[in-house]
């Protein structure tokens, strides 16, 4: 085809779009809708993406984790049944790992109180027992008073860490460090003051305490599964330790040659492998209801392009009676099909960008868009325009001259 024919054919489908302009936005909507949850969706994954990676940046290349637990799993029920991880076992990495340059066990507690005089908290507080290295595995740092020490480890006292949203709230006009609190009752004294972290998945981060995992114990059972935070003592060693951790836990949980571990080793690759893999299921969610939106907005096109077709049958009849060929009613039929879904296509695109910038204004959340999902949409309308327009084009162009000048 000739580009002047073609041309011809454009400025001749916009002009019937224009004169229809209500009916053909109505006619946009599923796709409007459809464009829009791609781009959506992939903005709230893509931003997701970022702040849990900036997140598990803070673990290091060097770190894996030593659980019980899957990172994220379905059914937790099946995996009860495992022995739990002791201070025994994270005492045997220490001793015998030659890999590794830090080991670091904990534990926690959620739905904690603190009180200071007549101010209390609310019963949300996550109460955490850790060691001295503590901070350096999950990227909590005092900036106030000091941390926890292997004194405070060796004698169990009933020292505290605090986050800032308890500090706030208990000590509004003056010094929370030195002062005597009461954690589930029982007397702690406040050692330190924790820089603010923020929320992350909706959890606040500054509304957590730290106290001695053996205090913690004393207090609330040695009877618990424990996380273990290891460190290689060089990046590239990170497997060779990682191997090593495994056949020493191997050894202190009995587990004969041939059968599977019963615990979880965790790195930082691993678990955004695992926070990939949940959202890109939540992506194929997103993309099933895209469809279904294409699918209405296609049936839309068909409808009101089989409507138009009927409207300007003595149209036709004229244009093949001065010389019109098939091919010349059948693109200039496709192509006003194509133009309309990909004014829903852009419509979609830009409210989606839209979407995006609100997303980041009320929330920690980059505004991530892909250029790739861009394109996706804009294809994905390309192709419904072509998919539910060919009929329509295909009849228009079938038409019979004679026929068509008939037609009232």
């Amino acid at each position: 085809m000739k580009l002047a024919n073609f041309q011809q054919i454009l400025v001749e489908a916009l002009v019937a779009i224009r004169a229809n302009k209500l009916r053909s936005v109505l006619t946009t909507l599923g796709i409007v809708i459809g464009v829009l949850t791609v781009i959506a969706m992939q903005t709230f994954i893509e931003g997701l993406n970022k702040n849990v990676d900036r997140e598990l940046s803070v673990i290091g290349g060097n770190t894996f984790y030593v659980q019980k637990y899957p990172a994220m799993t379905l059914d937790p029920s099946e995996y009860r049944n495992r022995k739990n991880i002791t201070m025994d076992e994270a005492e045997a990495i220490e001793e015998r790992a030659m890999l590794v340059s830090l080991v670091a066990p904990e534990d926690f507690k959620l739905g904690s109180v603190i009180r200071y005089g007549r101010k209390k908290t609310n019963p949300d507080i996550f109460l955490l027992g850790g060691t001295e290295a503590w901070h350096l595995t999950n990227g909590f740092f005092v900036q106030e008073g000091r941390f926890l020490s292997t004194v405070d480890l060796r004698y169990r006292r009933q020292v505290v860490v605090l986050g800032l949203d308890i500090v706030e709230k208990l000590f509004p006009f003056q010094k929370a460090v030195d002062k005597e609190v009461l954690i589930d009752g029982r007397r702690f004294t406040a050692i330190g003051v924790f820089e603010e972290k923020g929320n992350f998945f909706g959890q606040n981060r500054d509304n957590l305490a730290l106290i001695p995992i053996t205090t913690f114990e004393k207090i609330y059972g040695e009877k618990r599964s424990i996380g273990i935070a290891v460190k290689a003592s060089e990046p590239e060693l990170l497997q060779e330790a990682m191997d090593e951790v495994t056949g020493i836990m191997r050894v202190e949980r009995g587990i004969p040659p041939g059968e599977s571990n019963d615990f979880e080793v965790l790195t930082k690759d691993s678990l955004m492998e695992t926070w990939n893999n949940l959202t890109n299921i939540v992506f194929s969610v997103a993309i099933g209801i895209c469809l279904i939106s294409l699918l209405v907005g296609g049936i839309g096109v068909m409808n009101i392009m089989l409507v138009s077709v009927t409207e300007r049958t003595r149209e036709i009849g004229i244009r093949k009676s001065v010389g019109a060929k098939q091919r010349d009613i059948l693109m200039q039929f496709l192509v006003e099909a194509i133009i309309i879904c990909e004014i829903g296509g852009f419509i979609g695109v830009l409210l989606g960008l839209g979407l995006a910038k609100v997303i980041s204004g009320f929330t920690s959340l980059p505004a991530a868009v892909p250029i790739w999902s861009i394109f996706l949409g804009l294809g994905f309308v390309s192709v419904v325009g072509i998919f539910f327009g060919i009929y329509p084009a295909a009849k228009a162009a079938r038409l019979h001259p004679i026929g068509a000048l008939r037609y009232e």
